[in-house]
């Protein structure tokens, strides 16, 4: 029987503990079996847009070895596993016929998922549109709404009831960011001008996304969306007016938009011109009612005011702060920080962490069937006990899908960073459990209770 300490260390119960993936970033074989090219097919294939030319045409071969990857799920005690589905490789044409092998790849894997005890949370949109409806305009276009709606509504009608938990977008923040206005992202434009267009027709897709799902679905629906405290570098005033910007710019544009029906006034000083004023049937069109949103943390900014493009602001490096191989500080309290004021703004929401974790150093390959990561470990310990702080404030934090199951094509950085708690040799495909994995299988199995033990080196 566990005593009073253990009971209070262990997460709600039904916590829901897994972990998360995208199909570009895994699946590999994005034109297998009739499915159409995505942006990021293009996007990878020119030259100068990925770290040492890499792309997604195998990545980690989960098209093949999805089996071997649930049974490495399974042996690691998850509860849930969030990826998501390629649209091209159902629609080819991002519309109209459907690709019966590619829906049937997804089924197959909900199917095995299941007869292992896990839970699929499955995410409609992970940033590869089709290509040939980028050559429409793609998020430019006011019509992606209606077909991304329709994209939903084959899944739904597929595989709703077998999978209960569905996201309509991920990150639109970085969709937009770096897709429209950085061009560091696919499709690789930059243009503040087509940046809030791209904005809020994304929203506009959600929105319908949701209604699709409301005619037919009858479990969950929700958004994802990538948000980081933001603190001022100094008392200062411009420093102030700084965070504000970039607090609305990351923070509250697309939860504003999804749960209060508008874009916070920012917006317009942050892009002047740019910034068109739309008509109130497309609020009504994207505030939909929400069963949950997915919240994924990676770090803070320490913000300073500067002349930079678009935010007038700067990120401050913090002299005393562990950095992440992406650059990232390693920051748990800004998490707690973010769901209290998500709670506070928007309500208490049913929230679940989405995504959660961190690129250290990993060698290519195993040494002797292990892979040692303390410092992955250790990010995890300190963003789990940051849960558990929030749960205590009151937020109501629904489960945690550490980033990620496996190391993956990390968009444009290719794969020079890992941030899988499997290790991928990308030479053999051999997957090894690193010993993150192991302490995160511990805590899952435990329900937390484990969290608070000397750590295993």
């Amino acid at each position: 029987m566990p005593n009073s300490a253990t009971a209070s260390a262990r997460f709600p119960d039904g916590f829901l503990w897994g972990a998360a993936t995208a199909a570009h970033q895994i699946e590999g074989s994005p034109l297998a079996d009739g499915a159409g090219p995505s942006i990021w097919t293009r996007f990878a294939h020119t030259p100068g847009m990925i770290v040492n030319g890499d792309t997604g045409d195998i990545a980690c071969d989960h098209y093949h070895r999805w089996k071997q990857d649930v049974a490495l799920m399974r042996e690691l005690g998850l509860k849930a596993y969030r990826f998501s589905t390629s649209w091209s490789r159902i629609l080819p044409e991002g519309t109209g016929r459907v690709n019966q092998a590619g829906l049937d790849f997804y089924s197959r894997l909900v199917d095995e998922l299941l007869e292992n005890g896990i839970e699929p949370l499955l995410t409609l949109y992970h940033w590869d549109l089709p290509a040939a409806l980028d050559d429409r305009g793609g998020w430019l276009n006011r019509d992606i709404a209606q077909w991304f709606a329709e994209y939903g509504d084959v899944l739904y009608r597929a595989l709703d009831g077998r999978v209960k938990k569905w996201v309509t977008l991920n990150e639109p923040w970085v969709v937009t960011d770096g897709g429209y206005l950085h061009g560091a992202l696919a499709p690789g434009h930059r243009s503040k001008y087509e940046t809030p267009i791209a904005t809020h027709n994304l929203m506009r897709a959600h929105g319908a996304a949701v209604q699709a799902y409301r005619a037919t679905g009858k479990h969950e629906i929700g958004l994802v969306v990538n948000i980081e405290p933001k603190y001022p570098a100094s008392d200062s005033a411009d420093d102030a007016a700084a965070v504000k910007r970039a607090h609305a710019y990351m923070n509250e544009q697309y939860l504003d938009a999804a749960l209060l029906g508008r874009y916070p006034p920012e917006l317009k000083d942050i892009f002047g011109d740019a910034w068109p004023q739309w008509p109130q049937e497309d609020f009504d069109l994207i505030r939909q009612k929400l069963d949950f949103i997915g919240i994924n943390y990676y770090t803070r900014s320490v913000t300073k005011a500067a002349q930079s493009y678009p935010l007038d602001a700067a990120v401050v490096k913090q002299p005393l702060g562990t950095y992440t191989e992406t650059g990232w500080e390693v920051f748990p309290q800004g998490l707690v920080d973010l769901l209290v004021w998500a709670k506070d703004r928007y309500g208490n929401i049913p929230t679940y962490i989405t995504e959660n974790g961190a690129a250290f150093f990993d060698p290519p390959v195993a040494e002797g069937g292990r892979i040692r990561d303390p410092l992955r470990i250790d990010y995890l310990q300190k963003h789990l006990g940051a849960i558990r702080q929030a749960i205590a404030a009151g937020c109501d934090i629904r489960g945690y899908m550490v980033w990620s199951l496996l190391d993956n094509m990390e968009w444009s950085l290719g794969y020079s960073k890992r941030f899988g708690i499997v290790h991928v040799n990308y030479g053999t495909q051999e997957r090894t459990p690193k010993d993150s994995a192991h302490y995160y299988s511990k805590i899952v199995a435990s329900n937390g209770a484990s969290l608070g033990e000397p750590l295993p080196y």
